[in-house]
């Protein structure tokens, strides 16, 4: 079995396909990509037009999957481990896809959004839509506040891939729109998959690239 992930530890989406890897102690070949590198990028976007990371080469299988959460499947479904990404009951399946989707669309994106407003140049950003997106930030935060319940977890006692999309999602967003001041139980959830070993690894991994973020915020968490 041979695994590639191309993938950066700092990037978000790569952090989530990552943190499944570690949750079942799936040997990988993590593969850098700098985009800033003429023929690192070449290369990348010769593997992957769209240029978008994570992107998985499963040579055993002769597949190239994009998309952490098609990573994941992948996994979960050729190489499954102790802990089952994917529940097997169909019900919880498909509540795990759909946190999934709300963690990318309505955490990742407008948090992704406000992070690139901040390297526009002078004259090009967009002030009005910071706003927006930042509401957009608040709004999931109530509908993920519900959706979480007391937990632990996002399905509640069964650990899965929907709580591998909220660990990054969740790290970001928390330091450019608090959580705690209104969600707590949001936030509680939060720091228990900042404890969760898989996450914690991420997190660690990152931190040498923190000086790269455009702003303060990451910091001043530890």
């Amino acid at each position: 079995m041979t695994l590639r992930l191309h993938q950066h530890p700092f990037a978000s989406y790569c952090q989530k396909a990552i943190m499944a890897f570690y949750e079942n102690e799936t040997p990988f070949e993590a593969v850098l990509v700098d985009l800033g590198d003429e023929a690192g990028r070449a290369a990348f976007y010769a593997l992957w037009p769209m240029g978008k990371m994570p992107v998985l080469e499963d040579t055993t299988r002769g597949v190239v999957l994009p998309e952490a959460s098609i990573v994941i499947e992948h996994l979960d479904t050729f190489y499954p481990g102790k802990v089952r990404l994917l529940p097997e009951d169909p019900a919880l399946r498909l509540r795990a896809r759909l946190l999934d989707r709300l963690f990318d669309n309505y955490v990742q994106d407008p948090l992704q959004r406000i992070v690139g407003d901040r390297l526009r140049p002078e004259g090009a950003k967009d002030p009005a839509g910071v706003v927006l997106w930042r509401g957009i930030l608040r709004t999931a935060y109530g509908v993920l506040d519900d959706q979480i319940g007391e937990g632990p977890w996002a399905l509640g006692e069964v650990f899965s891939f929907a709580d591998c999309a909220a660990a990054p999602a969740l790290f970001y967003a928390d330091a450019l729109e608090p959580i705690a001041q209104t969600h707590p139980r949001l936030a509680a959830y939060h720091q228990r998959l900042r404890a969760r070993p898989s996450f914690a690894r991420v997190v660690e991994e990152a931190r040498p690239f923190r000086a790269f973020f455009p702003g303060p915020e990451l910091a001043q968490i530890e």
